[in-house]
């Protein structure tokens, strides 16, 4: 088997911040394999899930394989962090949001902030990457309302969005909505790093 892009280059992401938010949908699974490839990558990574998320997979999952803490809640304390999302956010070198619902997509664009994955992605300096992986059905990512919540977002917080990819779905139809695989995620946040930095 030939190595992926990012295990030929070492740990291209040494030393890099990764903040991974988690949103609920069913393509919470895939993002488990793209927290153990960020970290294998080299990242530190910490995780920050929305209340949704946490019906499709546990914060026990992340905690394991990304080594650290996991942020569930607006009102959890973290002895390491004064007001942590808006601590992880000034932590980061970049931010992805995955798998990036359609529900989640308008509140970012809407400028809601009732969660902690909305609160960090709110409060992230504009020089940070914020990187987005939408995953829904292929209705919801052809309804023009969330082509213009998209638009908004890439307009206005210059996000980069990864996908999605044509494919099964979960609503057992073939279409346009399928979250990327995790090293096309992966491959995305070393480019925006290197962008950033180069």
């Amino acid at each position: 088997m030939s190595p992926t892009p990012y295990q030929s280059q070492g740990e291209p992401l040494a030393e890099r911040k990764i903040l991974l938010g988690v949103s609920g949908g069913i393509a919470c699974y895939k993002v488990a394999s793209l927290c153990s490839k960020l970290v294998q990558a080299g990242a530190c990574v910490r995780v920050i899930m929305t209340p949704a998320s946490r019906r499709f997979i546990t914060p026990v999952t992340f905690q394991a394989l990304s080594g650290q803490s996991v942020i569930t809640s607006i009102w959890q304390f973290d002895h390491h962090l004064p007001s942590q999302h808006i601590s992880l956010a000034r932590w980061c070198h970049a931010m992805v949001i995955a798998p990036a619902t359609a529900d989640l997509i308008a509140k970012l664009a809407a400028g809601l902030c009732n969660d902690a994955v909305h609160l960090a992605a709110a409060a992230l300096p504009r020089e940070t990457p914020l990187l987005l992986a939408p995953a829904m059905n292929q209705q919801m990512w052809e309804n023009p309302i969330t082509q213009r919540n998209l638009n908004t977002l890439t307009e206005l917080l210059h996000c980069e969005v990864v996908g999605p990819e044509t494919g099964w779905q979960a609503c057992r139809t073939v279409g346009p909505g399928r979250m990327s695989e995790p090293p096309i995620i992966l491959d995305a946040i070393i480019r925006a790093l290197a962008c950033d930095h180069g």
